[in-house]
């Protein structure tokens, strides 16, 4: 799969994004790329992308979380080290986007120097099996919210279709028709589909590219605040 310099990771709140832009950043990492992600997220006062600090550390990659991440701060302050991902050219940058319009807001400052780079990929992460983007017109209407709310069009789409632990190649092959059409009314690629390891090595060939996931080992669970298991969709 072809990368851009920045990638930009949105969709509704519980599409996957975070999982996915932790993935992705690890994939990157791999092939030797120096990465580093940031999460933007305001909408969730947990930032769970922190949850995979120790494995991004150990990747090489750096992370950027606003202060006070993890916490149960409400509205913790995005760091000034942010910009490094728009201003640092020779880095591969990835940002988690908050999970709905109101998270987008916070990329909004970023734009001007993101379109005069031009040198970017903004995803939108597609969840057939989650509220409110069920079907292809109500997932592009949350596209168009976040579209306006930061000022950025998205250029492709990823399949992040997924039922969490109970998740099987048949759930995935279910959503293809759904990401299909979703593509064809947007008019934007799809960018990979995604799967849990154990379940992307069983697709068929056809969908590829394919993008295995590991799950994030942990997160706070908002009622509890305490660690629990970690579902794929978080």
């Amino acid at each position: 799969m072809e990368h851009k310099r920045l990638t930009l990771f949105a969709g509704h709140y519980g599409s996957g994004k975070t999982n996915i832009a932790v993935n992705y950043a690890l994939a990157l990492a791999k092939e030797g790329k120096k990465v580093c992600i940031a999460d933007l997220d305001i909408v969730n006062p947990y930032f769970r992308t922190k949850d995979s600090a120790a494995i991004l550390e150990q990747a090489g990659v750096e992370l950027i979380s606003p202060q006070f991440a993890n916490t149960n701060v409400d509205l913790p302050a995005l760091p000034a080290e942010a910009y490094k991902l728009v201003t640092d050219h020779k880095t591969y940058a990835i940002m988690d986007i908050g999970g709905d319009d109101r998270g987008a807001y916070a990329l909004g400052r970023y734009v001007p120097a993101i379109l005069e780079e031009n040198n970017y990929r903004m995803v939108f992460v597609a969840n057939c099996y989650r509220p409110l983007t069920r079907t292809p017109e109500e997932s592009v209407e949350v596209m168009a919210e976040i579209e306006a709310a930061c000022g950025l069009k998205f250029t492709d789409i990823i399949n992040n279709s997924n039922l969490g632990s109970e998740t099987t190649p048949e759930t995935v092959m279910a959503s293809i028709e759904y990401i299909k059409k979703l593509s064809q009314i947007t008019g934007l690629p799809v960018f990979a589909t995604t799967a849990e390891a154990a379940v992307a090595e069983k697709l068929p060939q056809e969908i590829a590219p394919v993008l295995p996931m590991q799950l994030q080992e942990k997160y706070f669970d908002l009622p509890t605040q305490k660690p629990g298991n970690r579902p794929l969709w978080g």
